[in-house]
Order: C-alpha cells, then structure tokens, then sequence
C-alpha cells in the first residue's frame, strides 16, 4: 500500500532558498510508485500552502505565484493527520532547530530525521560543541558571546578575545547555516565588525580558533546501525570561506572525493562521526563537517547538520552516491527509518 508523505520545504529562515533546491531534487527523484506525495510550501511570511504544480517552480521561486497549483492552509494537511509521514527540507531557523519535530511529536506523524532534542542542539552550535566536548570528541578552541554581554561589557570582552586567543580568528553565529555571518579575522582591528556582522543573523555567536585547515565532510544515514558514505573534501577555490556563493550560487564542482588522506585519519573521521551522531542522539540522517590542521595534523569537528542539504551540488547524497546509494534509496530508507522508529 502506497504510503502518504508531506514533503515540507521553505520557510522562514535565510536559507529559504537552498530549501526550495533540496525540495525540487528530492521531488525529483522520490518515488512515485510508491508514495502519495504532498509538496507543502511555506513562503517567507510564514503562510503553508499546498503545491501541486511544476518542479523546476519550485526551485526557481515561482511556485508562489502559481495560483491555479497553489492550495492555501497547506498545514491542514499536518492537523488532520492526512499523511503517514513527514519529511522536512526546511533548513536554518522553524524547522531544523526542533521546532517541526516538536509540532509533529504533538500530532503523533512520523517524521524524518532527528527529533526534537538532537535537532535543537546541533543547531545551536555553541551546546552542540559543549556536549561533543564532554564526550571527549575534538572541537575547536571556542569562546560564546551573547549580544546582550557585548553590549553591556564590550571593552572587557573585546580585550579578553585579544588577550586569550591568537589571530586568525573565525566569528560566526550560533544558530545558523550556509556560512551567513560567518567571517575570517585576521587582525585584532576588525573584530569588532565582525561580531555585529555576525549579530546580525543570531543573538549569540562563536569565537572559534581559525586553523590552516583541509575541511572534510561524512554523511550519516540509519539510527543504530550506521551506514557512512564516502569522506569528502571541500575545494575553497582559493577562498577562505566556503560561502554561501561558493556552496549554492556557482556552477563549480567544490567536492574532492575519494580524498588524500591516510587510512589512519580516514578511520578516525569515521570513527569521530559515528560518535558524534550517536552522543547527539541524531536519527536518519546527518553531515559530519570537520577540519584538519594542516600544520599540526589534528582533526577536530566543525558541526553536525540534521537536514543536510539535497541539491545537485550538495555534498550528503554525493557522498552515499559514492557508496553505491541511489537518491532514491536513500529517500525509501530515511522514510522507513522515521516509520519504524
């Protein structure tokens, strides 16, 4: 019997767009034989609608203005319990931070990925790093600032970051995604800029050791039986930051895979990842970032993303590719993982 599945995409964070990508891949390759699908947007106001119309408006934007596709009070499809499962692609802030896990944990529909809890601390990257800190897992030096704490104490907090820590230095935000806000410091000068740049997309942020690094990243798919796919290496094409125009608006191919590494670190990546998805109490799916010191040859981990991107660039199903996952094995398992679970 063909299951029911909201497929949800959109949303109101800044990564409104890199959601209508993943969705227009995901639609693209899920399916159709065995699922009723349900594509659910919602617009950057916050209005759910039903979408029933041409992929490729989807991914462009234009699914809004397509009246005759376009169902109103989409979230009626959620409160009626009409579908046997959820899958979000609603990156950043109102769906990967916990709260689409939290509405469907209230409405008892099974939903794909992370719960709750796991979604909500890898989201937040300051407790994400604090509790991979307390399982002996290897993180960057890091120092967390909150908005009000720069604003009544900035001298004092400016001077304990020159004091403590040595340039370069990376200043992000906490709670975010797709490297917005994020900035390389390299002189003690231009700190301060780049905290409020970061303040501008969360109310706390990170100071974090910025290293002569090799970034790194392994994709997580299962609950207590891990399957990894491939390590896969990030090509900065001469930059310092793997942006948000690097990761989505180029037509460049930044995946290097299979990686040069040993198979010593390649072992403790590996290991390392399946750790840190298991510490956080992650399910179904996940992207282990990390760094490698070119200097010191340390691994540390960066983050982990519940919803990882799906888009024709990402780097999650690339990396299953690699190992033989098809798009659509992985979409037949993740929905499996989050109705059996």
């Amino acid at each position: 019997m063909k299951k029911k599945i909201a497929i949800i995409f959109g949303g109101e964070s800044i990564e409104h767009e890199v959601s209508l990508a993943s969705a227009a891949e995901l639609l693209t390759h899920i399916d159709k034989s065995k699922y009723y699908v349900y594509p659910i947007g919602i617009t950057k106001d916050g209005e759910w609608f039903e979408y029933n119309g041409d992929v490729e408006k989807i991914a462009s934007g234009q699914w809004e203005k397509d009246e005759f596709y376009k169902v109103p009070n989409g979230e009626k499809i959620l409160f009626n319990r009409d579908v046997d499962c959820v899958f979000p692609l609603l990156h950043g802030r109102n769906g990967e931070d916990g709260t689409i896990q939290g509405l469907c944990k209230l409405l008892k529909l099974p939903i794909v990925g992370s719960k709750v809890l796991s979604s909500s601390l890898c989201m937040d990257k300051a407790y994400g790093k604090f509790i991979l800190e307390k399982f002996d897992l290897p993180v960057t030096p890091y120092m967390v600032i909150t908005e009000k704490e720069f604003k009544d104490d900035k001298d004092r907090i400016l001077s304990q970051i020159v004091n403590n820590y040595s340039f370069p230095l990376i200043v992000k935000p906490s709670s975010g995604g797709s490297s917005m806000g994020v900035s390389k410091v390299r002189i003690k000068e231009n700190i301060e800029k780049a905290i409020k740049t970061a303040f501008e997309f969360d109310n706390k942020i990170l100071i974090e050791k910025a290293v002569n690094l090799r970034e790194f990243k392994v994709p997580v798919l299962g609950k207590d039986n891990l399957f990894l796919g491939e390590i896969g290496e990030i090509d900065y094409h001469g930059k310092e930051i793997f942006d948000y125009e690097e990761k989505y608006l180029k037509e460049v191919d930044n995946l290097v895979c299979p990686v040069d590494l040993s198979e010593e670190y390649k072992d403790r990546i590996y290991e390392y990842a399946k750790k840190a998805f298991k510490v956080l109490d992650c399910s179904g799916m996940a992207r282990v970032d990390f760094f490698f010191d070119k200097e010191t040859e340390e691994i540390y981990i960066n983050e982990v993303n519940t919803i990882p991107g799906f888009t024709k660039n990402s780097s999650y199903p690339k990396l299953l590719n690699k190992k033989g996952i098809s798009e659509k094995d992985i979409i037949d398992k993740l929905i499996e993982y989050a109705i059996n679970e």
